[in-house]
This record gives C-alpha cells, sequence and structure tokens, in this order.
C-alpha cells in the first residue's frame, strides 16, 4: 500500500505534474489549493480536472490562511507526507502586493508548519526558490553559500520560509526539507512565465520583451526533473547532521532534522538563445523590445545540484530544446493553434 499524501497547491504547475507522479507510483494523495486568480484560474480548473479523473486523489479546496480548515483536514485525513507547494510565486507581482505574499507564503506556511507539528508528520517537504540568492554573484549558487542579500518581497518570504523550518525541526523534531527551484518550466506551466509570454506574443505578432539585451542568463528546469527530484525526496527523510557545528554554520544542515536541496538543471542558458528555441519550435522569429534590467531582477542563476546527486542520485537532465518543444506542442494542443511548423 502507498503513502498517504498532502500537496498543497495541487492546481497549480508543479502541484499538478507531482499529483500525477505520486498516483502514478501507487501513493494516495489529497491535494489543496485555494484557487486564485493570480493567473487565470481556467488554466488551474483544466488542470484539476484532470486530476479529479484518476483514483487515489481527493481535493479540497482551502487557503492556507484558514487555520481551522486546515487543521480539520489534517486531523481528518491523517497524513503520512506533506509537501507544500502553495504559494504567491514570482518575483514582479510581489513588487505590487507584497501583503499577499506575506499573508500567503508566511501566515500559511506557519499554519502548515503547526498542523504538521500536531499530528507528526513523518517528513515536510515545501517549496523554496532559487530568489532567495538574491545579490549573491558565486556561481554555481550552493546551497552551502551564505544567502542573507534577498532582493524582493517574494524571496524574503521564501527565506524566511526556511528558517521557519529550522526552528520548527528543532523545536518540535519535524524532519524538514526545501527545495529551490530554479525558473521551471514546461506543460501546463505559469502564463507569467517566460516561455509562456514570450510564446504566446511571437504567435500573436506582439513584441517580448527582452531585459539586458538578452544576455541575462537563467538556470531553465523542465517539471518533469523538478518532479522527479521532489517524489524522491519525499521518502529520504531528513536527519541531523551530526557533523554540524555553530561555528562554522552550514547552511543547507543542522543539527536538527533539516535540509535545503537545490533543484536545477546545472547549467546557465542565455535569454537570447532560450529565445532562439522559441523561434525555432514555432517556425517564427520574435519581435524584440529589448529594455534595461530591473532593480529586482537577476543577471544570472546556476544551480551546484551536487547534494541532491548525493542524497537520492539524480541530476535533472532535459535539454531546454526538447523541453521547449514539448511545451510548444502542449501550447498549441491546448489553445488549438494550427500551421505551426517548427524549423527542422
Amino acid at each position: 500500500m502507498g503513502n498517504k499524501i498532502l500537496v498543497t497547491g495541487a492546481a497549480g504547475f508543479i502541484g499538478f505534474h507531482l499529483v500525477q507522479k505520486l498516483l502514478r507510483i501507487g501513493h494516495e494523495v489529497v491535494g489543496i489549493d485555494n484557487l486564485n486568480d493570480y493567473y487565470e484560474v481556467s488554466l488551474k480548473e483544466s488542470r484539476l480536472a484532470i486530476l479529479k479523473k484518476q483514483q487515489q486523489f481527493e481535493f479540497y479546496k482551502i487557503d492556507l490562511r484558514d487555520k481551522e480548515a486546515l487543521m480539520e483536514l489534517f486531523k481528518q485525513q491523517q497524513f503520512d507526507y506533506v509537501v507544500n507547494l502553495a504559494a504567491y510565486a514570482g518575483v514582479k507581482y510581489s513588487l505590487i502586493n507584497p501583503q499577499a505574499y506575506v499573508d500567503s507564503n508566511v501566515t500559511g506556511f506557519l499554519n502548515i508548519l503547526d498542523a504538521s507539528k500536531e499530528f507528526k508528520i513523518k517528513h515536510l517537504v515545501y517549496a523554496s526558490t532559487s530568489s532567495v540568492y538574491g545579490a549573491n554573484t558565486k556561481m554555481p549558487f550552493s546551497v552551502h553559500h551564505n544567502v542573507d542579500h534577498p532582493i524582493s518581497i517574494y524571496a524574503a518570504t521564501k527565506k524566511a520560509n526556511e528558517l521557519m523550518a529550522h526552528a520548527y525541526s528543532n523545536l518540535h523534531q519535524i524532519p524538514t526539507t526545501g527545495l529551490r527551484f530554479f525558473t521551471v518550466y514546461g506543460p501546463y506551466g505559469r502564463p507569467d512565465m517566460a516561455l509562456f509570454l514570450f510564446t504566446k506574443a511571437i504567435l500573436a505578432d506582439e513584441p517580448i520583451i527582452v531585459y539586458n539585451e538578452g544576455k541575462m542568463k537563467r538556470d531553465f528546469t523542465y517539471v518533469d526533473d523538478i518532479v522527479e527530484g521532489i517524489s524522491r525526496l519525499i521518502f529520504d527523510v531528513s536527519e541531523g547532521n551530526p557533523n554540524w557545528s555553530g561555528d562554522q554554520p552550514d547552511p543547507a544542515t543542522s543539527f536538527a532534522p533539516y535540509r535545503l536541496f537545490n533543484i536545477g538543471n546545472h547549467q546557465s542558458v542565455e535569454l537570447s538563445y532560450f529565445i532562439e528555441v522559441i523561434e525555432n519550435c514555432l517556425g517564427k522569429k520574435a519581435q524584440k523590445n529589448y529594455q534595461p534590467i530591473e532593480g529586482w531582477d537577476v543577471p544570472a542563476t546556476y544551480a551546484d545540484v551536487q547534494d541532491l546527486q548525493d542524497a537520492v542520485g539524480f541530476a535533472p537532465n532535459t535539454p531546454i530544446e526538447k523541453g521547449i518543444e514539448q511545451f510548444i506542442k502542449w501550447y498549441c494542443d491546448y489553445y488549438k493553434i494550427k500551421n505551426v511548423v517548427p524549423v527542422s
């Protein structure tokens, strides 16, 4: 028999793919989501409709800020494991509505921690982000680097999650694992992400906004690789590091049952090449509106995933050429777009 696993943010991009993976490998999954309108709700409903067709899946519309409803769910379901993916994501909107990020990402996460403590969850795995590296410039980004200089409220809330998790791991011996995702893309992706925005604009003969003359670099990570990493780590329960020392504290581990991992494709790809691959898949050139880099953005990301490899024997490896092709195929099918002829 499989385990019973709660996935928060189940109607979200990564949550949707993770639920499918966990069901395929024989687990029982309960998903929750508040179905907010941060981006088009119809896409979330489409994902959810697919999940609801599958056995061993239950869905509840719950907001993480509703502690009473969350506690009642934990009491009824008696989960073995929890994966917290529910959050306000993305940097740009956090400049406009920081309160939403604090309410969801901090208060909501506190409620998850309290429920996990109360109902003795075997392992809490939660989403962090590569954005926590902030002003860091040493590449590749390592979980063993200090990350005390976030440059957005979004990043600050995710850094807060890591700190809160450590406190609960220490105080209540809850095993926690935080996952720093690097620029996730793929089918059913978020409409506010570059791949979705660029594809939509190019097909509509509209210009795309390209920052820093396309010289920005990102560690683009295909969603299936993200999900493979999560699914392996759920059952690799964190333990205290016996070699941890307060004289030289390692940010990625602890004396408490607490760990951090990067999940990224461990290569940095220039935005200009990323756009070129999209153009080739669509058989159409982009009109480019060049803009200077914004103060909330970083010039490059690049993940060191050695710890992930050592822990579960896996590192993301999907080439962006293959990943973008899969996204374009999905996009054209989902939005019923015809006459797309890729450049061979």
